[in-house]
């Protein structure tokens, strides 16, 4: 374990998969506080803990919790992709502001990809901005092993593409899927 990651490890109390009542509020206030995502992201953020917490694992929403002494430190949100044999989504890596560069953002990808795995994932598929606010996550994805596939220019806004990041899990893995 890196000096880094044992600084992030510190920083986290314990891992949970399963959301509570309070963990709407908290991820509001989280993905909020990043200062990167419009309200309406922040809006979307909430309502996959909501849908989670209303329709169970049924929601097709799944979450990494790192909690920390002071509250949540950061957290993950994936899922399966609809009409696919082994895909999932990555719909959200949020970390606590205090928290940045201190290797919790890689610590909760790592859990999560395993997470994944776990339930028969092969391939993760990032979506997200090309706006410069995001280019600490775009290096994340790409120290982590992922690759851009797709830029979609203008897609969120002009000049504003949409990034698609993917990556194959396990060895041998990078063929069809079907």
């Amino acid at each position: 374990m890196s000096r880094r990651d044992a600084s992030a490890s510190r920083a986290v109390a314990y891992w949970r998969d399963a959301p509570a009542a309070g963990d709407v509020e908290a991820v509001r206030t989280l993905v909020a506080r990043a200062g990167v995502f419009s309200a309406a992201e922040v809006a979307i953020a909430a309502e996959l803990v909501e849908e989670r917490l209303r329709c169970g694992l049924a929601s097709g929403y799944h979450f990494v919790f790192a909690d920390g002494a002071e509250g949540l430190a950061g957290y993950t949100c994936f899922g399966p992709i609809p009409a696919t044999l082994a895909s999932f989504d990555l719909y959200w890596i949020a970390v606590h502001p205090d928290l940045h560069g201190r290797g919790l953002g890689a610590r909760l990808l790592i859990e999560s990809e395993r997470r994944i795995a776990e339930q028969g994932g092969r391939r993760v598929y990032v979506d997200t901005s090309s706006r410069r606010e995001y280019v600490a996550a775009h290096a994340l994805y790409i120290r982590a092993g992922y690759r851009e596939v797709a830029r979609l220019p203008d897609f969120y806004a002009p000049g504003d593409a949409r990034l698609i990041f993917e990556k194959a899990l396990g060895a041998g893995r990078s063929g069809p899927e079907r």
